[in-house]
């Protein structure tokens, strides 16, 4: 359901401040209204207790507060949950809470659909029908944070921007949304714990440098050999490999943060020697770690989980060239846990 009216999380704190006292009020009172918005997530002004009714009357007049609707929720056996979310418009993206004995991960999306076009992906499926603004953002951020104290006993402790769609393809809402989850005036959390994660758009990972958001970042390389990536990856055509290495290397120097390359290993595409060799020389050029990520089917026959002793060839080439390597198994195998499945699946219901 869309509205007319504005979602007052558009408005940063002085465009409300300058709205309070259009209407007579005191300009501390956008302060108050700032701070039920973002730091406590209310999604009605009937929420915001210390301000009077005729006021919260007036507000409601003029404004909405388009937040998300957790619309579906799926539970895995290794303690998963995936959250189908609707936004104000009907459109659905999901987020995911990934619980460890140590930390509660939320993976959330940035856009409905994707702009890019990955072969693999569940959500290269869905066209790009919209960006996310940063509040519906930090929604799901928020949801997450409450279902972690309900379910594990325990607030969210890291935050990946690894969801639905390409955070560089919605980067002013991505930063935005950043910026207010780490706000003193917002969420409060440490930006050590966020990871934006990229398909690597050489550009858009220079500025991102350039913010000094104190972020990190991981790339999605799937391969470092030009013609296999641009074979799963078509949009990469347009980002040779030589280029997105400079970008990364300019955001070493900038940040002196590590990057993530995230690696998925399938059968009879990256899964031979050629394979192995070439992500070790291209790793050895930027200060890096790798994730060997277990690949989790969409129904797509082309694309099959490779064999374990090629995951173990990767592991031991790139042990041996001295380049930190974590082998990433599946989460939430017995739901719709790629990324994209669920929203797909709420489509076509």
């Amino acid at each position: 359901m869309s509205t007319d009216k504005k979602d007052i999380r558009k408005l940063n704190i002085e465009e409300l401040e300058e709205y309070i006292s259009s209407i007579g009020e005191k300009s501390f009172r956008a302060r108050q209204i700032y701070e039920w918005l973002w730091k406590k997530n209310a999604h009605s002004f009937d929420d915001m207790t210390n301000l009077s009714k005729g006021f919260r009357a007036k507000l409601s007049e003029v404004f909405s507060i388009q937040n998300i609707k957790v619309d579906l929720i799926q539970k895995s056996d290794d303690g998963t949950i995936k959250n189908a979310v609707k936004l104000f418009d009907g459109n659905i993206v999901e987020s995911v809470l990934i619980p460890t004995n140590s930390r509660t991960t939320a993976c959330v999306s940035c856009q409905v659909g994707c702009s890019l076009n990955c072969e693999f992906c569940a959500t290269a499926k869905l066209k790009r029908m919209r960006n996310l603004t940063a509040a519906e953002i930090v929604d799901q951020v928020a949801v997450i944070d409450r279902e972690s104290r309900e379910f594990f006993d325990r607030p969210l402790s890291n935050i990946v921007y690894m969801g639905m769609g390409e955070p560089m393809m919605n980067y002013n809402e991505v930063v935005k949304s950043i910026r207010m989850i780490t706000s003193p005036e917002g969420l409060g959390m440490s930006p050590k714990r966020i990871t934006v994660s990229t398909s690597g758009i050489p550009k858009m990972v220079k500025m991102l440098a350039d913010e000094e958001l104190r972020v990190k970042l991981a790339v999605s390389l799937h391969s470092a050999r030009e013609e296999i990536r641009n074979r799963i990856m078509p949009f990469s055509t347009k980002f040779p490999l030589n280029d997105l290495l400079e970008s990364l290397q300019y955001w070493y120097d900038k940040t002196k943060s590590r990057i993530t390359f995230e690696y998925l290993i399938w059968k009879n595409i990256n899964d031979t020697q050629a394979d192995i060799d070439a992500l070790v020389k291209y790793a050895k050029k930027v200060p890096s770690k790798i994730n060997l990520i277990e690949y989790n089917p969409i129904d797509d026959g082309e694309f099959e989980q490779a064999d374990p002793g090629v995951i173990e060839a990767y592991t031991e080439a790139l042990e041996k060239n001295g380049i930190v390597v974590k082998v990433r198994r599946s989460r939430g195998k017995d739901i719709d846990a790629a990324c994209g499945q669920l929203a797909n699946k709420s489509f076509e219901e």
